[in-house]
């Protein structure tokens, strides 16, 4: 891409799906690789839940991320939640 503008647009395209996908093949490979020795139903439940449903979740707002209104909406419902926390 030759312009400044060009490569950025093209990497907030890239980086959320390069995420989920290290996330569901990280998950995958550890869930497949790992010893018996560390093997307990509640992790095996936590990385089937991270390998077979975050993925899929997480691409429609990946999607949706791209519109700035909703891009706004989102940040200010994180920062409304976190001050809520805080003051509570």
């Amino acid at each position: 891409m030759p312009s400044e503008h060009g490569r950025q647009k093209a990497f907030s395209t890239c980086l959320p799906h390069l995420a989920v996908v290290s996330l569901f093949v990280s998950t995958g490979t550890f869930a497949y690789l790992k010893p018996p020795s560390i093997s307990s139903p509640s992790l095996d439940l936590v990385l089937s839940f991270l390998y077979s449903v975050v993925p899929p979740g997480v691409n429609p707002l990946i999607y949706s991320l791209r519109n700035q209104k909703l891009k706004d909406a989102v940040s200010n419902m994180f920062f409304f939640s976190i001050q809520k926390c805080m003051s509570s």
